[in-house]
């Protein structure tokens, strides 16, 4: 069911975020992201930072790609262009013409499109986005004040969120000042309590940007 799929798109990314992420080692790509965790299933769309050293990493303009993780052989990469006219039109194509030899062969044992049997589907739920558990880029705009870091540290350890890095820098915007902070693993419903908390301080002047991190170096 695609409506228990989260899905964000990236018309909150700025600047600023690319600018820190590269800064921390990453890169911010839009991913589609499916884990298998036995009696459910991760499915998530969102912007994402990756390390530089992530096959995923170096995928620009109108080239798409698919990494696939197994246990034996590891990392599986499928790369090449996915936008634009003609790339377009070859997917729609071949899955139309795929679909008549279906049709016309009256056979139900030819693969499918999807390359299984319908038979063969189980249901399995979709983990709501809110019990993940992952790494956070975290970015305030809060007043220059003495004491607002260590509160919004404390609101953070309130909700069993451990802070990994705090870089503030950047010029004022309206008063305020950006804060960034990277988490180690935390439970994503622990972070956006904490974030409805900070954000109802007087002190902070936009509402709390995250974005999810995958890296695999990370040792939590």
């Amino acid at each position: 069911d695609l409506d228990n799929v989260y899905i964000e798109g990236i018309s909150r990314i700025t600047p600023m975020d690319v600018e820190y992420a590269r800064q921390f080692g990453y890169r911010i790509k839009l991913l589609a992201i499916s884990k298998n965790r036995d009696d459910t299933v991760e499915a998530r769309v969102h912007p994402t930072m990756i390390p530089f050293d992530n096959i995923l990493s170096n995928v620009n303009g109108s080239q798409n790609a698919i990494t696939v993780s197994a246990d034996a052989v590891g990392d599986i990469l499928l790369y090449g262009r996915g936008a634009g006219m003609m790339p377009t039109a070859s997917s729609a194509v071949s899955d139309t013409v795929d679909l008549a030899r279906n049709i016309l062969s009256g056979s139900v044992r030819r693969i499918p499109l999807l390359s299984y049997q319908m038979e063969n589907i189980r249901e399995i739920p979709v983990m709501p986005v809110d019990q993940i558990s992952t790494h956070y880029y975290i970015r305030f705009f809060a007043k220059d004040r003495p004491g607002v870091l260590s509160t919004i540290s404390g609101i953070l350890g309130e909700n069993e969120i451990s802070i990994k890095s705090v870089q503030q820098k950047g010029r004022k915007t309206n008063g305020s000042v950006p804060l960034v902070m990277l988490t180690h693993r935390a439970k994503e419903a622990d972070v956006l309590q904490a974030l409805a908390k900070i954000n109802s301080l007087d002190v902070v002047s936009h509402q709390p940007f995250l974005i999810r991190i995958e890296d695999e170096n990370i040792q939590d």
